[in-house]
């Protein structure tokens, strides 16, 4: 969880202030953020039921009509997931691991956006840091930026440097790896979620929920182009937009019957 650096209270009373009185109290000058953020949640829903239908019929097609389940990209990846399930519900969870990369992630943002990060601290029942700023990506990152596949994907890269990485059994196991350490961000983020994490609170819970599940899907969604050869980015692309307009004209068809009715 991103904390900034306390300062010092400025005294509400200054000369010359000019103050909204109500009987509720102060009126505020400016619309909260909150709520823009909660309209911006309520805009994104469309684009994640549209982005859900094209994912899965993608996923479908090249399933039954491509193949794609005896690929190796498909076994070893599935390998990977399955092995963390089975570690995640069967054994002790690794939890101090994930606050490790939890907090990372954290920082690395901080560091994306221009910050400085001024403490890092982490235990098995949670952890901090202290940054110069926060904003919604940094407090969003761990949970929709799997930090541990990231790292496994530059490992593989930095091999490359030094080794012929497409030849057995370096491919097969990057995909093993990519699916053990997705599944590790995927079921700690499905369980820490509800446990009520204050990341969710910053920029409203609503909009944080639906952010995060649109980002995790495009994740997903990349994944399945760059492994499926049968799925292209245009493909994907013209699926998307054409999802899109089917959905646009079905809502335009429904508020138009709902008019009529009144």
């Amino acid at each position: 969880m991103p904390r900034k650096p306390t300062k010092k209270q400025a005294s509400p009373k200054r000369k010359g202030q000019r103050m909204n009185l109500s009987v509720a109290g102060v009126l505020p000058t400016h619309v909260p953020k909150r709520w823009i953020k909660f309209l911006v949640g309520l805009f994104l829903l469309p684009l994640a039921w549209v982005l859900t239908q094209t994912f899965f019929t993608a996923f479908a097609r090249t399933t039954l009509n491509d193949a794609f389940w005896i690929t190796e990209e498909f076994w070893f990846f599935s390998l990977g997931v399955v092995f963390w399930l089975v570690v995640f519900f069967g054994l002790p969870r690794p939890t101090r691991i994930y606050v490790f990369g939890h907090e990372l992630t954290h920082a690395l943002w901080v560091w994306l956006m221009g910050g400085r990060v001024h403490r890092f601290q982490i235990s098995r029942d949670g952890g901090y840091i202290l940054a110069d700023r926060t904003n919604t990506w940094i407090a969003l990152a761990p949970y929709f930026f799997p930090i541990y596949s990231v790292l496994a994907i530059l490992i593989y890269g930095g091999c490359g440097l030094f080794c012929d990485v497409a030849v057995t059994p370096w491919p097969e196991s990057l995909y093993a790896a990519i699916g053990l350490t997705w599944a590790f961000h995927m079921t700690f983020t499905c369980w820490m979620i509800p446990k009520g994490q204050p990341d969710l609170h910053y920029g409203g819970t609503f909009f944080s929920l639906t952010l995060i599940y649109l980002l995790n899907l495009a994740l997903l969604a990349l994944l399945l182009i760059l492994a499926s050869p049968q799925i292209t980015w245009a493909g994907f692309g013209q699926d998307l937009l054409q999802n899109a307009i089917d959905f646009t004209v079905q809502i335009t068809l429904a508020c138009n019957r709902l008019l009529r009715h009144w």
